[in-house]
C-alpha cells in the first residue's frame, strides 16, 4: 500500500467521524483548494502531511471520542531482575488491547510523537483489505496439515490473539474504491 493511499483511507475516516478537510487545508496550509485527490497528493509529495497527522482537529476526528478502539500489541520479551538476584527472562505473547476513553486522541498523539513513522502507527488502527487477505492466507496454510505460512507471512505480522465475542456485533465492509468525499464534484 503506497503511502497516498493509506493517506486517502486515514482522511477518510476522519472525515466521516466529522473533519473537515477542506476548511483544515485552505486555513492551515494557506493554499487555494482544487480538489481533495490534488490536496492528498500535494500532501503526500511535499511531506506536508505531518502537519495533518499532528493536527488536533484531525486526531479529534480519527480518534472519536468515547468510541472503543481494539488494536493489537505485538510479542515482547524482555529480562526482570527477581527477588534473589538473577535474570529471568520474561516472554509475553501479543494481545488485543480495547480503548474507550473520552480525551484518547491525546495519548494517541504523543505516541504518534514517539513512533518512528506516524502512518505506520495510524495503520494499526485501520482494518485494511491486503492485511485481512494475508490473514486469510496465514490462516488457510496453517489449517493445511503439512504446510506451514510463507516465510514472509511469519515474519512481517506477529500472531494476533482472536477477540472473544461478548454480543451481536454488525460487520462492516472493507472499503474496496476510492472515498465518496473524492468521488463528489467541487462546488463552491
Amino acid at each position: 500500500m503506497t503511502r497516498l493511499e493509506l493517506l486517502t483511507i486515514v482522511v477518510g475516516r476522519a472525515r466521516s467521524n466529522g473533519f473537515e478537510f477542506r476548511r483544515w487545508y485552505t486555513s492551515r496550509l494557506d493554499l487555494p483548494w482544487i480538489s481533495a485527490e490534488a490536496a492528498l497528493t500535494l500532501l503526500d509529495q511535499q511531506r506536508r502531511y505531518y502537519a495533518l497527522l499532528f493536527s488536533h482537529d484531525f486526531a479529534n476526528a480519527f480518534w472519536k471520542a468515547g468510541e472503543e478502539i481494539t488494536f493489537s500489541v505485538p510479542a515482547q520479551t524482555f529480562q526482570r531482575p527477581m527477588p534473589d538476584g538473577t535474570l529471568k527472562t520474561i516472554q509475553r505473547k501479543s494481545f488485543m488491547r480495547r480503548s474507550a476513553r473520552r480525551d484518547a486522541w491525546r495519548y494517541h498523539l504523543r505516541e504518534m510523537a514517539l513512533a518512528e513513522d506516524p502512518l505506520r502507527y495510524l495503520r494499526k488502527y485501520l482494518n485494511v483489505e491486503e492485511d485481512l487477505t494475508e490473514d486469510i492466507a496465514a490462516a488457510t496454510a496453517n489449517d493445511s496439515p503439512g504446510t506451514t505460512p510463507p516465510a514472509t507471512t511469519r515474519a512481517k505480522r506477529a500472531p494476533v490473539a482472536k477477540p472473544v465475542k461478548t454480543g451481536p456485533t454488525k460487520s462492516r465492509a472493507l472499503p474496496t474504491d476510492i472515498p465518496a468525499f473524492l468521488r463528489r464534484p467541487y462546488i463552491p
